[in-house]
């Protein structure tokens, strides 16, 4: 599979239909994803993976995913968005 076309399937599984995930996801694909590495690569996937209820308590900050790997690039997203 072309990277052009992974990617445009990620950028359609990253659109949640919920604005406060679209607001955090999908410029954070856009700007940041292909600098990432591959592991982190693989955690966004990972975090698509989700659902969409869960996603929005962990960037709003309500609750911490249990899994280290998703509270990595959660954390990333939040950094991010909300720098120091």
């Amino acid at each position: 599979m072309s990277d052009n076309t992974e990617f445009n399937r990620l950028f359609w599984h990253s659109r949640r239909g919920m604005l406060e995930l679209d607001v955090l996801l999908l410029p954070f694909l856009n700007e940041a994803y292909r600098d990432l590495p591959q592991e982190d690569q693989a955690r966004y996937r990972k975090l698509l993976e989700c659902e969409d209820t869960d996603m929005f308590e962990w960037f709003m900050q309500r609750s911490r995913p249990e899994d280290p790997d998703l509270q990595r690039i959660v954390d990333m997203i939040l950094t991010r968005v909300q720098p120091d």
